[in-house]
């Protein structure tokens, strides 16, 4: 919708750069005298050249006449015309009969063009403009030139469509154009081939090269929970590297919101964008015992008793001095629904998580986390080590509206130095660490400070030339300091009275990798391939970490409870690497390689449990395959062997053909919790037809969680989508939503 309002400030510029050339190239026709062809210039290096069957002079009127196939060319611009005159006194130009004016791919022709040269104003008579770029034409039985920058047309159409019998088109009067100003039309309508749909007496537009605030184009939708909705949004250009967009959304059944995005942008680095929205809801959830609950979400067992209602979520960069980098990101929402009722459109979940990954590569919580984290990053890397340091705060939603006692775990702050492992001595004994402080804070519990060391050494050896065999060894230093004392901790339930002020834990690790490889490399002529090198990566790992009580330590994360370990494993990893010869530009050979596929197989066994069956823990396979071409496919999962049954799998298969057609598979499934399928087609029917659903399943509770179809309407000049959406909860309530999208090419686009 807003690219409407953009296309118009460009055309106006592009309707300056092709009348004004046109008036500016009749200078050197007074020096012509009477030749039949003739060069000159103002610049010697790019000459004026007239061609003409007759060119003639008039003294006593001071006017010069070229007539009868006309030809003037400048600098890759060309006019043509029958007739061209030109008064030198009053520096008139007039070309008449089959006008015609290049300047690049754009194109200005009519009956008859009349500039003033003196003060850059001028007439086109029956004429049009055409503008490669969208296909844009604009047509007018009078294009004139008003001022430097200024423009009026009295009967104007505009459209990107065949001339002739366009399917769309805009019609106005006495429409007036002020470069880097607004632009005005009276009696404007909307035309589907001749027919007027859409009507406005007087429309003003901005008419700027630069960004310009104003009203962009509404967005309508009609949905079986909300009623109608109509959203309308304002645009701000505050300054070359700020903006804002101020929203109104109308919710028939739930009252009116407003909402604000504000974005900068002092470097590619450096930017920020923030955003909120709030209401007065008219509609809670605060009755358990109702069966309907319209406005809630049965499968959390939770209420939404609230009426105010509000998101704020932000995303910043900001480079520091000596390459320190800053990110912030804020994530705060009023109840544990509002993400669930408003995850699509201008202020939704879905367009505010996909803008913010794509403007700052890292996006937000799941809709349907009611814990929503907010962090203050500040990192800085060099070659072997790393610093970060952070304010996280973890804003859990549930607790903060519907229960008394909030004890969610704050890390206010957590920093962190590491070092990658790296040679100590002679390249046979290697190092690397991990260091860690962090004050833990919560409003309901314990709180304290902790710090952590964890170097580890390791020693490389390669028996028989053809094995790798490393062991390491490591020793975790813990210190806490608790702010709480004994009787507080002992009337907190979740910690043990034990538990002193000040303590720490030392704790050692070692472990021991043997690998190797194997390869063979087969020579291929098929596909387009020469050769296909297949590796086999064989690995065994051992780990231990001894039984230590530690029932005494505070117990704020995982950090703080290492379980004991004494486990071998043992992997085989499969490699296929495909080689091909390419020619590049410079028609030199170049080999490109491309691992196609990997297969991974690992069993784990813990010496801890006494029942054999329970020490093979579950089996783990992986599988990748990414041809270049057609399809790509990942599968992960773990089999148990009490259960004899797997115990978690997901797969994701992509597949896209040289038609065009994409179609996506996934599969997620966790044992007794999770089992749900999800598929996206989009099909090419014929090359003006496409054709998109998916659908997200539920095979536990047997719902479709969310479902779409639709399709997509082509034309050379505007398009047509048509789609449905329908959401089910476990409940068996639905909500669903109807949408047509049009696009004009080259304007912008509206829908409902």
């Amino acid at each position: 919708m807003a690219m409407m309002k953009y296309r118009l400030v460009e055309y106006a510029a592009r309707l300056i750069r092709i009348i004004s050339p046109s008036a500016c190239i009749f200078l050197l026709l007074a020096s012509a005298g009477q030749a039949e062809t003739v060069s000159g210039g103002l610049d010697k290096d790019a000459p004026w050249r007239i061609q003409a069957d007759r060119i003639a002079y008039r003294p006593s009127m001071d006017t010069y006449t070229a007539e009868g196939d006309v030809v003037i060319t400048h600098l890759g611009n060309r006019l043509t015309a029958d007739t061209v005159q030109f008064q030198s006194g009053e520096m008139i130009v007039d070309a008449s009969g089959n006008v015609f004016f290049s300047a690049g791919e754009d194109t200005l022709e009519g009956d008859r063009l009349v500039i003033d040269m003196a003060d850059q104003t001028g007439t086109l008579y029956s004429g049009s403009i055409f503008i490669k770029e969208n296909n844009f034409r604009i047509k007018g039985d009078r294009i004139m030139k008003t001022g430097q920058d200024s423009y009026s047309i009295g009967q104007a159409c505009l459209t990107t469509c065949d001339p002739e019998n366009p399917d769309w088109s805009i019609t106005g009067t006495n429409v007036n154009v002020t470069v880097e100003g607004y632009g005005t039309a009276t009696h404007a309508a909307f035309r589907i081939r001749n027919t007027p749909v859409f009507y406005v007496p007087y429309l003003v537009f901005p008419a700027k090269t630069k960004r310009q605030s104003g009203l962009l184009f509404p967005h309508l939708e009609y949905s079986s929970r909300n009623g109608f909705e109509f959203i309308q949004p304002y645009f701000w250009a505050i300054s070359d590297h700020t903006d804002a967009t101020f929203y109104y959304h109308h919710i028939q059944n739930r009252g009116e919101k407003g909402g604000l995005e504000f974005r900068y942008m002092a470097s590619e680095r450096s930017k920020g964008a923030f955003m909120i929205d709030a209401f007065e809801d008219r509609k809670v959830d605060d009755d358990m015992e109702d069966p309907h609950r319209e406005w809630g979400y049965t499968e959390d067992g939770l209420l939404r008793p609230n009426s105010d209602r509000y998101w704020l979520r932000m995303k910043a960069d900001q480079t520091l001095p000596s390459d320190f980098m800053a990110r912030l990101d804020l994530d705060v929402v009023s109840d544990q629904d509002y993400l669930r009722d408003f995850r699509h459109g201008y202020t939704g979940h879905g367009d505010t998580e996909s803008y913010f990954a794509s403007a700052f590569d890292r996006g937000i919580d799941d809709r349907n986390d009611h814990v929503r984290e907010n962090r203050l990053n500040v990192s800085r890397n060099w070659t072997f080590s790393s610093v970060n340091a952070d304010l996280i705060w973890y804003d859990d939603v549930v607790k903060r509206r519907l229960e008394e006692k909030n004890d969610t775990l704050q890390r206010l702050p957590m920093i962190r130095y590491d070092t990658l492992k790296q040679p100590l001595y002679r390249d046979r004994l290697y190092g690397s660490a991990g260091s860690s402080y962090s004050y833990f804070f919560r409003e309901d519990g314990v709180t304290g400070h902790r710090a952590d060391l964890y170097p580890r050494l390791s020693m490389p050896f390669y028996p028989f030339r053809h094995f790798t065999f490393e062991p390491s060894a490591g020793y975790r230093q813990t210190v806490w300091y608790t702010d709480a004392d004994r009787d507080d901790i002992a009337a907190d339930s979740d910690v043990s009275a034990d538990m002193q002020r000040y303590t720490h834990r030392g704790i050692y690790d070692i472990s021991a990798d043997l690998s190797t490889d194997f390869y063979r490399v087969f020579p291929v002529s098929a596909f387009d391939l020469e050769k296909v090198k297949h590796g086999i990566l064989p690995r065994l790992r051992y780990s231990y970490i001894p039984d230590v009580d530690q029932s005494e330590y505070p117990d704020f994360d995982d950090i703080d409870r290492i379980e004991e370990e004494n486990r071998i494993s043992l992997s085989m990893t499969h490699f296929f690497t495909s080689k091909r010869t390419l020619t590049r530009p410079d028609n030199a050979p170049e080999a490109s390689y491309n691992m196609f596929a990997r297969f991974m197989i690992e069993q784990p066994y813990d010496f801890d449990y006494e029942e054999k069956e329970d020490a093979f823990l579950p089996l783990y396979v992986e599988l990748d395959v990414t041809p270049e071409r057609l399809f790509t496919l990942h599968a992960d999962a773990q089999y148990g062997h009490r259960e004899d049954a797997f115990i978690k799998a997901n797969t994701s298969l992509r597949v896209k053909d040289l038609l065009g057609a994409d179609f996506r598979t996934d599969y997620r499934y966790t044992r007794d919790t999770n089992k749900t399928l999800y598929f996206r087609i989009e099909a090419p029917v014929r090359a003006w037809l496409t054709v998109y659903g998916d659908l997200e399943r539920s095979l536990i509770d047997h719902i479709n969680m969310e479902m779409s179809a639709g399709f997509q309407y082509r034309t050379g000049c505007w398009s047509a989508d048509i789609s449905y959406r329908a959401l089910e909860d476990i409940d068996g309530s639905r909500d669903e939503r109807y949408y047509l999208l049009i696009h004009l090419y080259g304007l912008g686009e509206f829908g409902k």
